[in-house]
């Protein structure tokens, strides 16, 4: 056993001798290499025990920032409604315009990396539903749904966005947010009325199986009477729905903040969709590239000389399909019509022939581009000939953008119009040959942005100079002469808004003439007379 060689201990260490005779040194060396070998193992395993640890703790922080993470998730989506949307689109903040200096935005591209502030929901005791079918063109359903949403505020009731007019002679089927940025209405009317895109899910059954109060407004009435009338409707039948809208609120008389309030639903709240602000800046780019450009509301469209019963310069044959049309809608309840006297008495929209004549006689360059805001003009290009003779650079946004740019407009006119609005807002002069509602809103509108220069022609008078002209009562130095200085003060300047009283249809119309929010401009404090 203690022979020369190597001993093995069982389950200890390994102990060498390098000659016999030694055994105290060999022990002394077993005991040591044991000693060292114990406390190898030692801080083996208490490395291995501190990995352990130092694993653990970090699937714990994994652990704890997932469920941290997931809570925020869950919370977000709860709010997706209403935040989602204008997160991702990177909308610049909310904001009054009453109570700012108004700029136009059409020339600037959007603020990427603004910060998104949202007002402040506004808390009131809901007192029922408002639902509401708007009637006719873009322009007057734009201007129904500004009074809609203060009629909304002052009664503390939840409106329901407005559904859109599809059966009217352009039989548009466009909803509210193919034309607006539906999301953008809601959150920047929020700090005044709760708007829903639709029903809450009880009420809406409700609706479906036909359990609601239906009814059209009053033209043209003061405000109590939708306080006296239609609330006490609402408290009753929770949901009412107004199944007209146009012209249902007076121009006068309405208390300030329900005056401002329209006109931050018009001027604010209601913004086209991204899609037709984007191919409006296209268009505009395009006509600024040749220096200042004129548009011309030219309202000679087969349905408008149907509807207003106006034939002059029209053949025998057109004359006769106009007065069909006429019949053919029943809801055009003027049938019989005097073409001539109607046009003496200026009620007529100017014919081509004649709006040629009157920018000739307001000395319009003829280098002057004209784009034609309007759709299809009646009797086409020969009806045309005079006004393009006079001015080559007509142009339509047909003819400036490609037919590809315009697919998903065609059969929309709604959504066409809207594209005309915008360009007409950003015109360097802006005329309208027939006082119709898109006239007035664009009208009101550029007032609104500075009393940008628009024309606002006395057809009355222009038809009985023009006819002087034409049968050479007077020269062409009288007759331009005489243009001049009766359109002098019709620009689009400060005036004061007239009001009929017990005649609310005679008054100027408050869109085209938004007085109590407009800014004066700095060297004129006050209104003309006028």
């Amino acid at each position: 056993m203690y022979g020369g060689g190597t001993v093995w201990v069982p389950g200890m260490c390994k102990l060498e001798r390098s000659a016999p005779g030694s055994e105290y040194e060999e022990r002394q060396t077993y005991l040591k290499s044991c000693r060292e070998g114990k406390a190898s193992v030692a801080v083996q395993r208490f490395k291995g025990a501190m990995v352990s640890r130092s694993r653990m703790k970090l699937w714990m922080i994994r652990a704890t920032t997932t469920i941290l993470l997931w809570t925020c998730v869950v919370q977000l989506t709860a709010l997706g409604e209403l935040w989602g949307p204008r997160v991702l689109k990177g909308w610049p903040s909310c904001f009054t315009l009453l109570d700012s200096p108004p700029s136009p935005t059409l020339n600037h591209p959007p603020v990427i990396a603004q910060k998104i502030v949202l007002p402040p929901k506004r808390v009131y005791k809901n007192n029922g539903y408002l639902m509401v079918s708007c009637n006719g063109g873009l322009n007057q359903m734009r201007a129904a749904i500004c009074d809609m949403v203060a009629i909304a505020r002052y009664l503390n009731v939840t409106l329901i966005i407005p559904e859109l007019d599809k059966t009217s002679f352009w039989s548009d089927p466009s909803e509210f947010q193919d034309i607006f940025d539906v999301d953008h209405f809601i959150t920047s009317l929020r700090d005044e009325v709760r708007i829903l895109k639709e029903l809450p899910p009880r009420l809406k059954q409700r609706v479906e199986q036909g359990m609601y109060y239906s009814l059209p407004p009053i033209s043209w009435s003061d405000i109590s009477y939708y306080k006296n009338q239609i609330l006490p409707l609402i408290q009753k039948h929770k949901i009412v729905h107004l199944n007209k809208t146009d012209s249902r609120l007076a121009n006068n008389g309405l208390p300030m903040e329900i005056q401002k309030l329209r006109c931050r639903t018009n001027y604010a709240a209601l913004r086209f969709t991204p899609q037709i602000e984007e191919l409006g800046r296209r268009v505009i780019s395009m006509l600024h590239r040749n220096g200042p450009f004129l548009v011309l509301h030219l309202r000679y469209e087969m349905d408008m000389l149907a509807f207003s019963g106006c034939t002059h310069g029209c053949t025998v044959g057109e004359a006769e399909e106009l007065t069909r049309m006429r019949y053919a809608y029943p809801w055009w309840k003027e049938k019989v019509i005097d073409s001539e006297l109607k046009r003496k008495d200026g009620l007529c929209p100017l014919t081509p022939e004649e709006t040629a004549l009157m920018l000739k006689a307001l000395d319009i360059d003829p280098s002057t581009t004209i784009y034609i805001a309007a759709g299809e003009i009646y009797g086409g290009a020969r009806r045309m000939a005079s006004l393009t003779a006079a001015y080559p650079n007509v142009v339509r946004k047909e003819t400036l953008l490609e037919p590809s740019d315009l697919r998903f407009f065609q059969n929309h006119s709604s959504q066409m119009a809207a594209l005309d609005y915008l360009v007409s807002l950003e015109s360097d002069i802006f005329i309208p040959t027939y006082d119709g509602n898109m006239a007035k809103v664009v009208e009101g509108h550029r007032r609104y942005l500075g009393f940008r220069k628009t024309i606002l022609l006395d057809r009355k008078l222009l038809v009985e100079l023009i006819d002087q002209y034409n049968y050479n009562y007077i020269n062409w130095d009288e007759f331009s002469s005489s243009v001049k200085a009766a359109h002098e003060n019709r620009m689009g300047k400060p005036v004061r808004r007239r009001v009929t009283m017990d005649r609310p249809k005679e008054e100027d119309y408050f869109y085209s003439n938004p007085q109590e929010c407009l800014i004066l401009p700095f060297q004129d404090q006050s209104f003309s007379s006028q």
